[in-house]
């Protein structure tokens, strides 16, 4: 099976390791040396939390959702575009690739809407929590980076966007990248995580779900998937539905596994098809 298209979403411990983002960044060139257009969507967590703090703004979770102010929201807006995305561009272009930093708000990739947050309250009882400006991907256009893939260049994303009229939001990484892997019907959306899958039984390796159709993925939840793991198979799951060929949850501290799922074929991590 070639693999024509691939979307990588990148996050987690390999972000903020330096010999794990080279790794990856020169694994993300072995990709296009062999023949796939490679998409790379990033959020930035640790890198957030950093810059909030230094600018004295303090964050509040509801339900394990950041709220996110005007005055956080441009202190984020700034990490991601202005220090990780630029750095990774950085980065890949040491490799020989030619990559090209974008968020949400270039070209209208991406139009937003504000994202309300369904909660409960002491009684049980359903509640709408407003977050502020977060938000969820609306409409996803996907001229601009198709173009740029057809002319050998590499979209490195970060999950700003804006709505219809002009609102700015900040987007879960997960669920971003979720749909711009839909909108480009990628052949393979990796999910880059800290873990090598899906456990039946962590950390027993022999317990990983190497093959899981998304009509079996409902029994899983609260149960193999939990905390952070949500939002990511969440977002495999809508990308599967959209037309992805298939979604991957590979260990970005282990680099070599991307080319060894892409190039060498080999049966690892958790794959999810329709």
């Amino acid at each position: 099976m070639e693999y024509r298209k691939v979307l990588i979403k990148y996050g987690g411990n390999a972000m903020i390791n330096e010999e794990l983002k080279l790794a990856i960044a020169q694994k993300i060139k072995s990709l296009q040396d062999h023949g796939s257009q490679v998409i790379l969507v990033h959020g930035g967590g640790p890198f957030i939390n950093k810059s909030l703090e230094e600018a004295g703004i303090k964050t509040q979770f509801f339900d394990g959702h950041r709220h996110t102010s005007q005055e956080a929201l441009r202190c984020i807006e700034k990490t991601l575009k202005g220090e990780v995305n630029s750095s990774l561009v950085n980065l890949l272009n040491k490799q020989g690739l030619k990559a090209v930093g974008l968020s949400g708000k270039d070209g209208q990739l991406a139009i937003a809407q504000k994202r309300w947050h369904q909660g409960k309250n002491e009684k049980g009882e359903a509640t709408r929590l407003d977050l502020g400006q977060v938000g969820d991907v609306k409409v996803v256009n996907s001229k601009l980076p198709e173009l740029l893939l057809e002319n050998g260049f590499t979209p490195v994303v970060t999950c700003i966007a804006s709505d219809e009229n002009g609102n700015d939001f900040n987007i879960n990484g997960d669920v971003f990248a979720g749909k711009i892997a839909a909108a480009l019907k990628v052949d393979a959306y990796i999910v880059l995580t800290d873990v090598d899958g899906l456990y039946l039984d962590f950390p027993d390796p022999a317990s990983i779900l190497k093959e899981v159709k998304v009509k079996e993925m409902g029994s899983y939840f609260g149960t193999v998937i939990k905390g952070g793991m949500i939002p990511k198979i969440e977002s495999c799951l809508a990308a599967v539905d959209a037309g992805v060929r298939k979604a991957v949850i590979l260990n970005g501290t282990r680099p070599d596994q991307i080319s060894d799922y892409i190039i060498n074929h080999q049966s690892i991590g958790t794959t999810i098809t329709q």
